[in-house]
């Protein structure tokens, strides 16, 4: 019983405890290779899965909130998802459900950034783990059930058997990364419209919903996730105190 108490006191204490801020030049090579994860193509098509999970997932919480019934969600290999919820074809039920996608990924890397300000690694990894689990109990194909353990271990596995900095180094790269990939599926996402390869995008769709022109619905998204990463970025920035001489202002 002591021994239980003690075990679960030191897990909360871990949950709950801040944790130092990582060097500057960490969050600096981290940054390096979110962005490098988002424009480089064979990468950004691995990485892209992490997107979708966010994607599906702001989906299927959105779904829930607002009374839908949530059916499952699918991803798939060339990492397109679907999540499918029952309820009014129409309302602020189905709009909320459809703006949630696009803007879920860089308002949870926005939601990680004010965790990691605040020494909250630990913490920030956690909630990931929670989320995930969350989702994989929706997933309805194997590849989805797949895509979100993996991710799901892996976070597990460095914040479990990480040390500090190896959880710092995954906690910002992964954070930066949201918050850096947010605007290039806003992007693709109107070039396919350009090319009415899209017609039931989810801002089109919520144009058939509110009568409000798709074009504006993609503009509010590319906002958000702009907005999203220039606060992220302001959180996340090392304290001048903690740059070299030569790097600060």
């Amino acid at each position: 019983m002591n021994v239980d108490a003690a075990g679960i006191g030191e897990l909360w204490d871990r949950l709950t405890g801040t944790q130092p801020d990582p060097p500057w030049w960490l969050v600096l090579l981290t940054g390096i290779a979110a962005l490098g994860a988002v424009v480089h193509g064979p990468t950004w098509r691995v990485a892209r899965n992490v997107v979708t999970i966010a994607h599906e997932g702001g989906h299927a919480l959105a779904a829930v909130l607002t009374g839908r019934r949530l059916d499952g969600i699918k991803l798939h290999s060339d990492t397109s998802g679907v999540t499918v919820s029952r309820g009014k074809p129409d309302g602020p039920g189905m709009v909320f459900t459809a703006l949630a996608g696009y803007i879920t990924p860089p308002l949870l890397g926005l939601a990680f950034a004010v965790l990691l300000s605040r020494g909250r690694i630990t913490l920030m990894l956690w909630v990931s783990l929670a989320l995930l689990a969350g989702m994989l109990v929706m997933i309805r194909n194997a590849y989805g059930a797949l895509a979100v353990a993996a991710t799901g271990l892996l976070i597990f596995l460095v914040s479990w058997l990480g040390t500090a900095e190896a959880q710092a180094a995954f906690a910002y790269l992964a954070t930066l990364f949201l918050l850096l990939a947010g605007l290039r599926p806003v992007i693709e996402l109107q070039r396919m419209r350009a090319r009415q390869m899209a017609p039931s995008s989810d801002a089109d769709q919520l144009a058939h919903l509110t009568g409000v022109p798709g074009l504006v619905w993609v503009g509010l998204f590319a906002f958000v996730s702009l907005a999203a990463l220039l606060a992220g970025g302001k959180l996340l920035l090392p304290d001048a105190a903690s740059l070299p001489g030569f790097l600060r202002p």
